[in-house]
C-alpha cells in the first residue's frame, strides 16, 4: 500500500488528534465484516469462526505487529469491551504464546498508542515465569515489554487463566491515567497499571495483532465517561515534599529539582540520604528520574529510580531501590 494511499484511508477513518477532550456517545461494533476497519499492517477478512461471523487478523511471518483502525473512534475516558480469540499458526515446536490485543489513545498514523494484549499460550506454560506474562500492557513505541519488564518486573504483566483458540471476553477500564483490564466477566482485575505511559490522553482504538498467528475478534462496544481533570505538561522544576511507601517500609525526603528543556537536575534530602544528586527526565509531565544513596545497615551505595506524572502540584509514580525495595512515591510542591 502506498504511503499516500495509507494516509488518506487514516485521515478517513479518524478525527484528527485533538488535544481538548470530546465525550461522545456510545459505539457499537459488531465486527461481523470488515467495512468499519481501516487496516494498517494488518490483513483484515469476514469469517465464521466458532459459532459466530467475526474479523480476522494476519500478518506476514517475519513482520512484527499490525493495526486495523475502528473508523469513527476518538476515545479519552471509559470503557471499552469486546471478544477475542488466537490460534497459533507457527510449527509445533516454535515458542510462540500468541499475542492479541487492543489499542486505544492511538494517534493517526500509527505511531504511538496504549496497549493491552494477552497471550493465552503462556496461561498453560509449565513454567511459572512464563505464566506470570499471560497479560501484558505496554506504551508503543517508547515502552515496550522488554523495557517494562527489565525495568519494572512483575508490574506491567500478570497472569491469567486464558486459553487458546477460545473466545475470550475483554474489558479495559480507563480513567485519567489508569487503565484496569478484566477478563471473562471477573468482577476481579487481570491488571491494573496506574501510569499509563503514553503521550497522549486521547486517540482511536484498533485492534492488534501479530505474525505467527490468527487473531480473532468480535463484538466490541466503547462506552465513554466523563474525562478526569487531567492535562499534561506539568512542571517538576521545584521543591518537592516527597513520600515513599514500598514493600520493605516507608521513607520520606524533600526533592529539589531544575528542568532544562527535557533534562532534570537536582538533589535528593532525606531517606537513603543528604545531599544526593538527582538526574533524569523530562516529557510533557512525565519524569524518570535517579539518585544514589545508602540502605539501613547495609553497606554500599543504592539506587532509588521514581517514575510517574506530574500534575499541577501534585506529583506520584513508582519507585524501586535496587535490590531492596519497590512501591509507589506521592509528592507535593512547597509553595
Amino acid at each position: 500500500m502506498s504511503l499516500l494511499l495509507f494516509a488518506a484511508q487514516v485521515s478517513r477513518a479518524q478525527e484528527t488528534h485533538n488535544p481538548e477532550p470530546v465525550v461522545s456517545t456510545s459505539q457499537s461494533f459488531a465486527l461481523t465484516d470488515t467495512k468499519d476497519l481501516t487496516p494498517a499492517g494488518a490483513k483484515a477478512e469476514a469469517v465464521d469462526y466458532k459459532g459466530r461471523k467475526a474479523v480476522r487478523l494476519t500478518r506476514p511471518e517475519g513482520d512484527a505487529s499490525g493495526l486495523a483502525f475502528l473508523n469513527g473512534t476518538q476515545f479519552r475516558d471509559g470503557t471499552i469491551e469486546l471478544d477475542l480469540a488466537t490460534k497459533i499458526t507457527r510449527p509445533p515446536g516454535t515458542r510462540m504464546p500468541g499475542f492479541t490485543g487492543i489499542a486505544f489513545r492511538a494517534r493517526p498514523d500509527g505511531s504511538q498508542y496504549e496497549l493491552f494484549y494477552l497471550r493465552p499460550g503462556n496461561s498453560k506454560a509449565e513454567d511459572q515465569a512464563m505464566r506470570n506474562h499471560s497479560v501484558q500492557y505496554t506504551s508503543e513505541p517508547a515502552y515496550g515489554w522488554e523495557k517494562l519488564r527489565r525495568n519494572w518486573p512483575f508490574i506491567y504483566e500478570s497472569y491469567a487463566d486464558q486459553q487458546l483458540e477460545e473466545w475470550t471476553k475483554v474489558k479495559i477500564d480507563v480513567q485519567g491515567r489508569r487503565a484496569t483490564l478484566y477478563l471473562n466477566g471477573s468482577s476481579n482485575p487481570s491488571l491494573i497499571v496506574d501510569g499509563l505511559k503514553g503521550e497522549d490522553l486521547q486517540g482511536a482504538i484498533a485492534l492488534w495483532s501479530y505474525s505467527g498467528e490468527e487473531a480473532y475478534f468480535s463484538n466490541l462496544r466503547i462506552t465513554p465517561a466523563k474525562p478526569e481533570p487531567i492535562e499534561n505538561g506539568g512542571d517538576a522544576a521545584g521543591t518537592w515534599d516527597v513520600q515513599c511507601n514500598t514493600d520493605a517500609g516507608g521513607f520520606g525526603g524533600t526533592l529539589k529539582l531544575v528542568r532544562q528543556n527535557s533534562t532534570l537536575a537536582g538533589l535528593w534530602l532525606g531517606g537513603l540520604g543528604p545531599d544526593q544528586a538527582v538526574n533524569g527526565m523530562w516529557r510533557d509531565g512525565y519524569v524518570e528520574f535517579s539518585f544514589g544513596g545508602t540502605w539501613p545497615e547495609q553497606p554500599g551505595t543504592v539506587i532509588a529510580t521514581l517514575d510517574g506524572w506530574i500534575d499541577g502540584d501534585s506529583a506520584k509514580g513508582r519507585i524501586k531501590v535496587e535490590g531492596r525495595a519497590m512501591g509507589r512515591w506521592t509528592a507535593v510542591r512547597k509553595k
